[in-house]
């Protein structure tokens, strides 16, 4: 049975603290200053945090998942607005501590008291952060209006900016939280495997997650771009635990027109390269772009293990033959990645919805798979038997032996005695001859060649 879990104290090591408050107010500034680098998008514009993140944080020796969540607003019918609203309520759900961030130079808000409201309902410990307050010392006289909301606990100043009172700030949240046990389960994000799902804006990519999960864990909008954070979701099923990263859509870089959207595609490169496979989803209604061969690239490039989905496919009329054609139109613009299998999804409907945590659980596989030196160089001897290697102007390259040096992806180190005469041809022959042999289905392929004398060891 699949099942989602964002974390509660009874089944979690891990404590979840959720940072709300109306849009502005400094949330993805005080995030990142907490987990020491740029994680959330920090914009003057209100809005720009619209989904949640998550990040993992140490303090006191206790292990925290730290929650932005988009801005507030109490009242308002914008679409968008309300979207985050409810994004803001999940986290609170899922939350075993709330800060609840105000501003000092705004002052204490309608929207505040009400927000405030909404919290004193959850019935979830509260630690009420002012921030802004930049200047150390005695807080300013506007400090003291905020004890009008009636938290038992005084509130904490704190500069998200320059980073004072943030101790503090996590000490009064650690302080809510009960005793660890030693008999707490593990949560499973270490051992899970890891999924950036990447792809063009609209592909359905939320969507897409939206229907593994089983719950609106991230808004979906059919609005391009929609989803600017990169977005971690623990998903436990009988299959393994697995990360799923939403991220941004990835627009040409002539079209990245403001600071969000850079950004949000620095964001999904970083989700690429942290994560263990990459489900490139292709719009299965559109031709394949040249913008899919390169978001296909980069996470050929990161060395990752790749599945390709063709999404919407409940939308392409089709008879025996379409599926197959598809596949092949797939990998004759995708050259370089004939490696990764390509399975045709709806997130609309789930079709072979189910099918994608066996794929992943293959690439994950044959990413990590290691071959002995002693089999290697068999494979490598029968190779060279069947083709010889090249030669130029009576110099012949002479191959001496292969090791493989790492996985994810598997990197083979090649010492001949010249490198130049070792052509790409003769390198994509040796790749050719490893995937026959010992599969990596998924997986992309590194091929080091270095050079030795015929005396060296």
């Amino acid at each position: 049975m699949l099942y989602h879990r964002e974390g509660n104290v009874s089944n979690m090591s891990k404590s979840v603290i959720a940072i709300v408050g109306r849009p502005n107010v400094g949330k993805s500034t005080l995030f990142n200053r907490l987990v020491g680098k740029r994680i959330s998008i920090v914009d003057d514009t209100p809005g720009v945090t619209r989904d949640r993140v998550y990040y993992e944080i140490t303090w006191n020796d206790r292990q925290l998942i730290l929650v932005d969540t988009g801005g507030i607003e109490p009242r308002t019918d914008d679409e968008m607005l309300r979207y985050m609203r409810l994004q803001a309520e999940l986290a609170i759900e899922h939350a075993d501590v709330i800060i609840f961030m105000t501003d000092i130079k705004a002052g204490l808000t309608a929207s505040d008291r009400d927000i405030s409201t909404m919290l004193l309902k959850s019935g979830k410990p509260v630690v009420l952060c002012v921030n802004k307050v930049d200047r150390l010392g005695e807080p300013p006289p506007e400090f003291y209006e905020f004890y009008e909301l009636g938290y038992p606990d005084d509130p904490v100043p704190v500069s998200s900016l320059h980073g004072s009172g943030t101790g503090d700030l996590l000490d009064a949240v650690v302080a809510h939280l009960p005793p660890e046990s030693e008999s707490d389960e593990d949560d499973g994000w270490d051992d899970a495997i890891r999924i950036a799902v990447i792809g063009k804006p609209n592909t359905g990519k939320s969507s897409l997650i939206n229907r593994i999960l089983g719950e609106d864990r991230l808004i979906v909008s059919d609005m391009a771009g929609t989803t600017r954070d990169a977005v971690d979701t623990f998903v436990e099923n009988e299959h393994g635990k697995y990360i799923f990263v939403d991220t941004s859509g990835i627009r040409r870089q002539s079209r990245i027109n403001d600071r969000l959207e850079y950004y949000s595609v620095l964001r999904a490169k970083l989700a690429a390269e942290r994560a263990d496979v990459c489900l490139i989803v292709i719009d299965a209604t559109q031709d394949i772009s040249e913008q899919d061969s390169k978001i296909a690239g980069l996470a050929h490039d990161s060395g990752r293990a790749s599945i390709i989905l063709l999404n919407k496919w409940d939308l392409v009329e089709k008879d025996d033959n379409t599926a197959r054609e598809y596949t092949d139109s797939v990998y004759r613009e995708l050259g370089f990645m004939t490696y990764a299998p390509v399975i045709t999804v709806s997130a609309l409907t789930g079709q072979r919805i189910p099918r994608l945590f066996p794929e992943i659980n293959e690439a994950v596989e044959q990413a990590r798979k290691r071959i002995t030196t002693g089999v290697l160089n068999e494979v490598l001897g029968d190779a060279i038997t069947r083709v010889e290697p090249p030669s130029d102007k009576g110099r012949r390259l002479k191959i001496y032996y292969m090791t493989q040096v790492a996985t994810q992806p598997p990197t083979f180190v090649i010492y001949c005695n010249n490198m130049e005469l070792f052509h790409f041809s003769y390198r994509r022959y040796i790749e050719n001859q490893l995937r026959e042999v010992f599969g990596f289905r998924g997986t992309p392929i590194k091929l080091i060649v270095r050079e030795r004398g015929d005396g060296e060891k």
